[in-house]
């Protein structure tokens, strides 16, 4: 009945390594940053767009929170999203955390989506500086304190595979301490 919670900065690697997590596992994986997206799509809006309508309107933060809430219940899981572990903070085993040099996420970000890296920049930075806003008006969480998780990586030199690989091993090691693996 194990939950895994990955969040961290954007394009620092938090669906790659949750996706990879969750297969090795054998957990069902579910994506925050996907549900988001899907919501853009259902609007007809960009990705950035969606993050500037969503600083007034709560109720899509508050949606998608919800279903990443009720999908951690459920039990055997890896959830990731920017926010998905402060949500998470009392239901999860482990709290898991992502960062990179800005300039590499950047990289990674045109690289995956086929942007400049400019574009990509200039997107990382409104999109984490929305979703500070945000969460610290909606909930009153400050994206930027880290403090209460339980592993923090930095991506910047590591390939997702051995990010994996370390997660993997202090996921396993206090699941079966927890009783739960």
């Amino acid at each position: 009945m194990g939950v895994i919670a990955i969040s961290g900065q954007a394009a620092s690697g938090k669906t790659t390594v949750a996706r990879e997590l969750a297969n090795r596992l054998n957990y069902r994986f579910v994506s925050v940053g996907e549900l988001f997206r899907r919501i853009a799509i259902q609007r007809g809006v960009s990705l950035l767009e969606l993050h500037r309508i969503a600083e007034t309107d709560f109720s899509i933060d508050r949606a998608v929170d919800e279903e990443a809430i009720k999908e951690a219940r459920r039990g055997n899981v890896v959830i990731e999203g920017h926010l998905a572990a402060w949500m998470l903070r009392d239901v999860a085993d482990v709290r898991i955390y992502l960062k990179a040099d800005i300039n590499v996420r950047s990289q990674r970000l045109s690289s995956r989506d086929g942007k400049s890296i400019e574009e990509a920049l200039n997107e990382i930075r409104l999109r984490e500086k929305s979703n500070r806003r945000r969460y610290l008006t909606i909930y009153g969480i400050d994206i930027n304190d880290i403090s209460f998780f339980d592993l923090v990586i930095d991506t910047t030199y590591i390939d997702a595979e051995k990010v994996v690989d370390i997660i993997y091993e202090y996921v396993s090691s206090v699941l079966r301490n927890k009783g739960r693996f």
